[in-house]
């Protein structure tokens, strides 16, 4: 049986390119560019929380990763470096094969180095920290909205969810939109090009994680304002061409996790930057409502204008 450091040279071991020393020593070595900021995050997916068991490996390698540049992304950093430290329940050489090819592919296409890292037996645990650069001072917080400043999400929310209830819960999913749900779950697309682009022009910004209403809870909390979502501004059409159900598309718009899209504020004079940054990125950017005073609090506006209190992780009458 192969020893845990012949695992680690076997598939962990591959060329660099922003790394004095990588793996191989009790630390890695790395420089910042002058006139930068460091960067970093760390995340763990854990089996049976975070993903199921027979998630395809190199999903899981790819979908590690993938999650934690996007918290780069949404500071409009660039991600550099990963430390991966892996708890395995046994040496697997095909599961860890699989895992390392999914997990270069994403540090390839997102211009990353993995620099060390740790394994040890254990019920299966990804924990990634990642790094990267942003010019001083140009971090993009949590704390900057402001009352009046546009409220924007990139792509299109609620798919990962509609994936996840159609692998859980049997939910329909029409056959044109299933594999790009499930592609939303299982390959994530940190939005490396438009966070860094945002730069200057968003006055907030954070990754949807954990659904677009909890996310944009901690943007709320920081900032000390309210907020007003437009019902009819929410990207909503194609999750209820995808399920044919529009209360259960419209919960996966506003309470579905994982799809790591970037939600940001942003002053209304800077509307036509963000319409030709998304014809520049080829990336819809929807606008979805504005930025109130705290005393409002979080509700949508109906389109027959009427107002709707919202919780955060979902509607009231969703669960009344």
């Amino acid at each position: 049986m192969a020893s845990e450091f012949d695992l680690i040279r076997r598939h962990f071991s591959r060329p660099t390119r922003h790394t004095d020393l990588a793996g191989g020593d009790d630390a890695a070595l790395w420089r910042v560019a002058p006139g930068h900021q460091l960067v970093v995050s760390v995340d763990m997916l854990v089996e049976g929380r975070h993903f199921f068991a027979d998630t395809d490996a190199r999903d899981l390698g790819w979908k590690s990763l993938a999650v934690n540049v996007s918290d780069i992304a949404a500071m409009g950093a660039a991600p550099r470096w990963a430390l991966l430290a892996l708890a395995l329940p046994e040496a697997d050489e095909a599961w860890l094969a699989a895992f390392a090819d999914g997990f270069y592919a994403c540090a390839e296409a997102f211009d990353v180095d993995l620099a060390g890292g740790d394994t040890t037996r254990g019920p299966r645990n990804l924990s990634i920290t990642i790094c990267g650069e942003v010019p001083t001072g140009t971090a993009i917080r949590r704390d900057g909205a402001r009352a009046g400043d546009d409220l924007w999400v990139s792509g299109q929310p609620g798919r990962a969810a509609l994936a996840l209830w159609h692998l859980r819960d049997h939910l329909p999913l029409a056959a044109p939109h299933r594999d790009a749900c499930l592609a939303a779950l299982h390959r994530p697309q940190p939005r490396t090009d438009l966070g860094p682009a945002l730069r200057g022009i968003a006055s907030a910004m954070l990754d949807v994680s954990d659904g677009l209403l909890g996310d944009l809870g901690h943007i709320l909390d920081a900032s000390g304002v309210g907020a007003e979502i437009d019902a009819a501004r929410l990207p909503e059409a194609l999750l209820v061409d995808a399920c044919a159900d529009a209360a259960r598309a419209r919960l996966a718009c506003l309470s579905g996790g994982d799809d790591y899209e970037l939600l940001f504020t942003a002053p209304a004079e800077r509307r036509a930057d963000i319409d030709a940054l998304s014809q520049r990125l080829a990336l819809p950017l929807h606008r979805i409502g504005h930025i109130t005073p705290p005393t409002q609090g979080l509700r949508l506006r109906e389109a027959d204008g009427t107002a709707v209190p919202l919780t955060r992780n979902g509607f009231d009458h969703f669960t009344g």
